[in-house]
């Protein structure tokens, strides 16, 4: 098959166009970024040297120029945020109360409809397992880690390790866990890892991705397998910011590793502990590449983000799709103000 060119142009000059709007906005801003702030600076730096020359008080800044200042650096973000996220999110909210065409007004139907049906409480289930396992599990395993490598002799090798797989995407984190799972048939050599390790110990292979509801739990393993690096850095950190002579205190009084554990290190983590599990938790929520690549949702793997992207976009349902949405966005919302409380109670404490 050759590559037409003349055909496909449109699409070049399309990606050509987009480049250019990207370069010139992203370029504008750090130019407007750079040169107004140093056009200011030089100008204050200029009043201040004609001021000490002559002897005359150095000019004050106003007040309300400097929030003027505030307001124009803070505009392109606030722009950013209203096209790309109030905006967005108000119109969903408006089609979650309207028809599949959009067209009509329907209520409280599409949520109704999303409390009554089967297959909706089955998704809704598959992400209660997800919220309840991953955070725990993962944050466990990286607590577990970073309490084991801690000032251990290739304690960064061994942290390396354990962080890979989350310069890994969500897509190709899926696909390298299809390959462990895959599965060739009773008679072939088996390709997949977890299949023939179960052929070597004198089992029989099988199409685990197929079989509700431990398909879900093996696809949990690899959202555990990504997030368990990020909670070791974290908690490492936090275990390495406890106080030298606390610990050593707590040895001076023969306290054992386990009375450490408990008494001296949770303690002092719980913090950075709590920050680990509830950004797991939001990240868990909003699972989607995972299950897209892995099962397509199929087998009753779907989660709230899929079972969404299905009805919007695959099924044509955009009230459905818009009230799965809203559902999902009600359930991170709480996340994300508690997480930023407790960041906001430890920087004033």
């Amino acid at each position: 098959m050759e590559f037409d060119f003349a055909a496909e142009q449109p699409k070049f000059l399309m990606l050509m166009y987009g480049l250019i709007a990207f370069v010139a906005v992203v370029g504008g801003l750090l130019l407007l970024l750079d040169v107004v702030p140093a056009f200011f600076a030089r100008r204050r730096e200029a009043q201040l040297v004609a001021a000490s020359a002559s002897g005359a008080p150095v000019p004050r800044r106003r007040k309300q120029r400097e929030g003027g200042f505030a307001f124009f650096f803070l505009l392109p973000t606030l722009l950013l945020l209203t096209i790309g996220l109030v905006i967005p999110a108000v119109r969903t909210t408006l089609l979650s109360f309207m028809d599949s065409s959009s067209t009509n007004w329907v209520g409280l139907d599409n949520y109704g409809w999303m409390f009554s049906e089967d297959s909706i409480f089955r998704v809704l289930i598959n992400t209660l397992i997800w919220v309840l396992l991953v955070p725990l599990v993962a944050s466990a395993f990286g607590l577990i880690y970073a309490v084991l490598v801690d000032r251990a002799r290739f304690e960064s090798v061994a942290k390396s390790l354990i962080f890979l797989p989350m310069a890994i995407s969500f897509v190709g984190a899926a696909i390298i866990w299809k390959f462990i799972y895959a599965y060739r048939g009773d008679e072939q050599d088996q390709i997949g890892l977890l299949n023939q390790i179960v052929v070597t110990l004198g089992g029989e292979p099988k199409q685990w991705l197929l079989d509700s509801p431990l398909n879900t739990f093996l696809l949990i393993v690899i959202m555990v397998w990504i997030q368990a690096g990020f909670a070791m850095v974290v908690l490492s950190a936090a275990i390495k910011a406890i106080p030298a002579d606390i610990i050593e205190a707590a040895r001076l009084d023969g306290t054992t590793p386990w009375q450490m554990f408990w008494r001296i290190t949770m303690p002092s983590i719980r913090p950075a502990l709590i920050v680990v599990v509830v950004t797991i938790s939001i990240a868990t929520l909003k699972v989607f590449d995972i299950v897209r690549t892995a099962t397509n949702g199929n087998y009753d793997t779907n989660v709230i983000a899929t079972e969404m992207y299905n009805q919007a976009f695959r099924y044509g349902e955009n009230g459905q799709g818009s009230a799965l949405a809203v559902f999902l966005f009600v359930l991170v919302l709480p996340l994300v103000i508690y997480q930023i409380r407790n960041l906001r109670k430890q920087r004033e404490g």
